[in-house]
This record gives structure tokens, sequence and C-alpha cells, in this order.
């Protein structure tokens, strides 16, 4: 009876295998290439593991432990081979066609069984007395892993972090002998006030040299420099400027607002070619560009990098800017593309509003704060209708918060930390799709960011400036005192002329250089009064800058790096594999300090995520690179000092070597499974935030 139903069982088993590869193979017919991309992920992912399982392997075969399986890829078993005295003997699905008692015949049980696994997802290595998931298992065989002494299984354990660093190493010298195409170490933008600002770098600058060293530099040195740096160390960079010049400069990293890594305030350089982007049509309609798209010319001025581009939309105070780009053809002809961007404002410099001399400012004005776009990711400014509340809109303007009428965007940041976690009542101006201003009522309750730890409502701001209300003036050391005009005042005439934004009154004060201009405003429709500007208000540039209005993603500028040679090519690829472990290590410090969010980590469906979408769209010798950074990865990972990594197992050797002799079994069983159950909740938690950056 119990024949019987065993029998039953494997049939079902092998009836639902069968179903499962047709499953399978029409999915790949139907989708090939996709299912090539998806088969190139696995593979390349499954290949860093396997060189891991690989270490173990060939330490063990060499210090005489008995190797009972090794598999490429994952069970189910699809085909096993093994060595015996009469010949070499096969097992094809032995899980659902064996028969009990059978699979392992006597004279089989001293070879190894070398496996392929169904799943082609990396492997694993099965050791005599070696157990992963409780205590080593003790059996007298001297070829037990139990029964070595601890030198030897320490370099059996330590054998598959060793092979994945030089698996790492190895994979970036041959990347760097193909070549890639990689950010360079050019400073592509700087945070005003940061320390990369008060060093007087510039957008364009080179870095040729970071203390001292300037190897094969490329834009992540600069980062890693930045991060890797303690709190008051300093860093000595060399950079050449755009005219040729170089410069010694020596900067103090520091943490930026809603960074996660502490640095030196510069941005990665980007190209003026539009990037490849899944919805070409849709930006085509916001923007009136197209992937491939290059710009060439800004309000009429010619631009050769991003930069340049950068440069003139800061200083452009329009409502629009005007843009013109070259867009190839497939008759390999050239199409000239006029089309015309919205500006807005920037609150401040950097965003780090500390008091309010921060704040930007139009000749001591300061607008009312406006909604330029919304967190649909981590979105507390909607909290779902009820009661009559709304979420916050792009474009709404924040006429209200609490109690306090037209809120500065400083005001509006300690209302929102004095509301954390309570209902916060906005009041904000709208215009809906027929061009008709009106105020709405908007609930929202303010969460700590985890990873600026800043409290926010989730929007990204900016100023209003299609309205001359003054939501109001400040000074600082080193300006003219501030005009006298009442909170919520709108200017309505420069020097009698009509006014209508802040735009007008920029440009009618323009007209004016080093003469006093008067300001005439209204309030709440009724009073009126005027302000006379100084001279030296006019002689001297606004402090707010413009960004363009609607985002249009730029490709980052890229260099080729490629070795001269195999040695320049092995020098490289040491070189990059240590970094990358450096990072790692780095990473993990701040994540136990706090000082980055759990929420960042990646799981294994996220690399996988990651690595699909690099090898859809990028250049296979990207997705190599990306193999080394994750060996390495795996490399440091696999070396904490807890159990069941293998830094974990290597210390609890160290015990035993000190003891005399290894813990006992409960107590190796406890710790396994407590480590075990560890990993798990964290497999768990970082698949939770890998889905959740998904959808």
């Amino acid at each position: 009876m119990a024949e019987t139903a065993r029998s039953w069982m494997r049939m079902l088993s092998g009836i639902f295998w069968v179903a499962v590869l047709i499953a399978v193979g029409y999915l790949i017919a139907r989708n090939l290439g996709v299912a090539g991309n998806v088969v190139v992920v696995l593979l390349g992912f499954g290949s860093v593991v396997l060189v891991h399982e690989f270490g173990h392997f060939i330490i063990a075969k060499l210090g005489g432990i008995r190797v009972e399986a090794f598999s490429i890829f994952m069970p189910p078993t699809l085909l096993g081979i093994r060595k015996t005295r009469s010949g070499f003997k096969l097992r094809f699905l032995p899980s659902l066609y064996g028969r009990r008692g059978d699979e392992e015949p006597a004279e089989a049980e001293e070879a190894t069984e070398y496996r392929i696994g169904i799943f082609p997802f990396g492997g694993y290595v099965k050791l005599l007395g070696q157990e992963d998931t409780g205590p080593v298992k003790q059996v007298s065989d001297p070829r037990s892993f139990a029964n070595k002494s601890v030198g030897i299984r320490a370099a059996v354990i330590a054998a598959g972090v060793t092979f994945n660093v030089i698996s790492a190493a190895l994979i970036f010298m041959v990347v760097f002998l193909v070549g890639i195409h990689l950010p360079p170490a050019v400073v592509g933008d700087v945070t005003p006030r940061s320390p990369a600002a008060q060093a007087g770098l510039r957008p364009g600058d080179e870095v040729l040299k970071i203390n001292g060293k300037g190897k094969d530099l490329d834009f992540s040195n600069i980062l890693l420099a930045a991060a890797l740096s303690d709190a008051d160390e300093p860093v000595a960079l060399t950079v050449q400027h755009a005219d040729g010049t170089t410069q010694d400069v020596t900067l103090l990293a520091q943490s930026s607002p809603g960074s996660q890594f502490r640095d030196f305030g510069v941005t990665q350089p980007l190209s003026l070619k539009v990037a490849a982007i899944a919805e070409p049509n849709t930006l085509q309609e916001r923007t009136g560009l197209l992937p491939g798209d290059r710009i060439t010319r800004v309000n009429g001025r010619p631009v050769e990098q991003y930069w340049d581009f950068a440069g003139i939309v800061r200083e452009t105070l329009t409502p629009t800017i005007q843009i013109a780009a070259e867009r190839s053809q497939k008759s390999r002809t050239v199409e000239l593309v006029q089309t015309e961007l919205p500006l807005s404002w920037t609150v401040s410099d950097n965003g780090d509003v500390k008091t309010e001399a921060d704040l930007n400012h139009v000749y001591s004005m300061v607008p009312r704060v406006r909604v330029m776009d919304v967190d649909r990711d981590h979105r507390p400014a909607g909290n779902g209708r009820s009661n009559g509340s709304e979420h916050l809109l792009p474009g709404d303007i924040i006429v209200a918060a609490a109690q306090t009428q037209n809120p500065t965007y400083k005001e509006l940041r300690d209302i929102t930390a004095e509301y954390e976690g309570k209902p916060l009542p906005l009041q904000v101006l709208r215009t809906d799709a027929n061009g008709v201003e009106q105020t709405v009522a908007v609930n929202v309750t303010p969460e700590r960011d985890p990873g600026s730890k800043r409290v926010v409502i989730g929007f990204l701001p900016s100023l209003d400036a299609r309205h001359a209300v003054v939501a109001k003036t400040v000074s600082a050391a080193g300006r003219p005192d501030a005009v006298e005009i009442p909170r919520g005042a709108r200017i309505v005439r420069v020097n009698d002329k009509p006014v209508a934004s802040f735009h007008d009154v920029v440009a009618e004060v323009k007209r004016w250089p080093g003469q006093p201009v008067t300001l005439q405003y209204r309030l709440d429709d009724q009073a009126e009064g005027g302000v006379t500007l100084l001279a030296a208000w006019t002689e001297r540039p606004v402090s707010v800058q413009s960004v363009l209005a609607e985002s249009v993603p730029f490709r980052q500028m890229e260099r080729l790096y490629q070795a001269r040679n195999p040695v320049h090519a092995l020098s490289m690829g040491y070189h990059r594999t240590w970094t990358f472990i450096a990072q790692t290590y780095i990473t993990l410090k701040r994540l136990i300090s706090g000082l980055i969010s759990p929420q960042n980590l990646m799981g294994p469906v996220g690399i996988i995520t990651v690595s699909y979408q690099i090898v859809a769209e990028q250049p296979l010798v990207n997705y190599v690179y990306f193999l080394g950074l994750i060996s390495a990865t795996i490399a440091v990972i696999n070396f904490l000092p807890i159990p069941p990594f293998d830094g974990g197992l290597i210390v609890l050797m160290l015990v035993e070597k000190v003891k005399g002799s290894a813990l006992n079994e409960r107590t190796q069983g406890i710790l396994a499974y407590a480590g075990w159950a560890m990993v798990l909740l964290l497999l768990i938690y970082v698949t939770r935030n890998d889905i959740g950056r998904i959808f």
C-alpha cells in the first residue's frame, strides 16, 4: 500500500514537472528576447555563487575531506553522475524516478557525485559531516569535515570568500582589457556652500589626484574618498580647471540634506544628449525632445558641455527657456529641433535652509512656496481623501500652514517638524482645468524620512514666480536692508509700470541698473503702499535660481577606460576589487551606526531586477562589470563574523582553537538556527523593499 502511494506521488510529481517544463518552453518561445536576457542574468549571477562554492570544493578535496556532492545550478537534480568501480553511473531526475534505497549503491559511496540542477542559478557543495542548517555532524570517517584540523576547516570555509575576491579581480581585468565606458572624475556641478564650493571647485574641473594617487580615476573614486574619510579627516585633491591650470585643494566631507553618505558637494557629470527612457512619446509631449537629441543652443547661445547649459538655465529668470537640439534621422541627416521649456525657481541654493538668510529671494522679497512635484514613492503628502481633504498636487501654492499665512519654506519646515505624526491643515491655491484659481483645504500628516531623518510631507518645493505675492522679506550680512513690505502683499507696479508676476518684477527692475526703483504693492486688494529699492539692490543679482520645471533625462558623461596591456589590466582589476570591498564595508558600518536606512538595502530580487535592466539596456561588458561588483560584495557579506556566514564559522573555529575543543552540539545548533532565522528575516525584509521599489 505504501509502495503504491509512493508510485502515485512520483507520477504526480513527474506530471507536475513536465507541465512546468512545457509552460516554461511556451513562455520562452513567445518571448525569446526577454527569455534570453533572463538566462544571461541567471547564468551570470549564478556563476558568482558557483565560484564561491567551487572554492569550498577544491580546497576540501586538497584537504582530504570527502565531498559527497557538487552541483552546478540548484535542485531538484536534473542529472547526476558518479564514478564507480564498474564505470560511470548516471541518474536522471532521481527525486522523481529513483526507487527508495537504491539511489546510493555501496560501490559508489566513496566518490563525489557531480550534479546539474534544474534551476540555472548558482550551485552548492555537500561535505561529509558539514551541515549548513545545524551543528557539525559527528561521524567516525577520518575524511569527515568535523574530523579535520581547525586549520584545514578554516581554509575550506575561507576559500569561498577568497575565490570571490580572486574572481572579482579577474572579472575586472577582463572588463578593462575589453574596455568599458564609465563617468570620468569630472565635476558635473557644485552645490553652493558645500566643501567643494568653499574650495573653489567649478563645474568642468577634472580631479587628477586624490590624496596623491591618480591612477585610472573615475567619478566613483571621488564619492568613495568622501564617504570613507573620517569626520575631521581632510582629503587632498589635485584638480585641473577648464583653462588647463591645476590647483591643489583640501576638502572636509560633510553630510548633505537627504544624503545617505558624506560627500564633497559635487555631482556626476552629464552630457547634452537626451537619455533613452521607457516612454519616449510621453517625453516628447512634455518637452518636445526625444532620446538621442543633443542640445546645441540655449536662448540662442551655443553650448558645448552640460554645465554650460545648466549655468544658462540657472541665470534665466523668465518663465520659459528656448532650446535648440540636433536630432539624427534614419536617413543619416540631422534635423534641428526647437522647443520651449518651463522654468521654476528654487527655494534655496542647496536645499539646506537653516536660517531665513538661506532663503532665495527677489531683492529681499521671498515668494510663496509652490509645489513643483510630489514624491510618488514616499507620499505622506497624501493621506487619501477624507473629511474633504485631498492630495497635494503639482502647481499648488501653499497660502497657509496651520495658523501661519503665506509661510516661507523655512517656516513651513519648522511647522512640519512640529506636526510630525499629526494632521497638518494646509490651504493651497490651485488652478483647475479651466484656468480658474481657487483655495483648497488639504490635510497632510508629516512623517520622518528614514533616509535623511527629516520630517517631510513629500513634495519638491519651488517658489511661486507666477504671482508677485511677498511671503516675507529677509536680510542677511553683506546685503542691503530688507524692503518694508508686509506679508501677503502683492507687487502691482514697478516705477509705475504694472506687473503681474515676479518675472515681470525682475525684468522691470533690470531696466534701471544702479538707480533707485519704486515698488507699489496692494494688501488684501484694499490697502496700498510703496517702497523704494536702493541702488545697491538694483545693482546686485537676485539670489533665486532657475531649474527646468519639466524634467529632461540626460545621459551621463562617459569615458572609455581600457588597459594598455594585460599587466595594466591586472593592476586596474586589483584596485577596482579593493575599491568595492572598501565601499561595502563602509556601507555596512554606516548601516550599523544608523547613518543609512535599512530601507535602502537590496536583496536577490532587487539585484536580479537591476541585472536585467543592465542586460536589456546596456552593453554586455557593463553586466560583467556589475558581476565583479557583486562578487566583491558577496565576499564581504560572507566574511561577516556571524553564523551562518563563513566569517561566523571561522570565529567558531577560533573559539575551538583557544578553548581546546569544539562547542557542544546544542550550542552550535542554537547559534546556527538563530543565525539562519536572522538571515531569513533579513531576506524577507529586503525582498519586501525590492518588491516595493519595483511596483
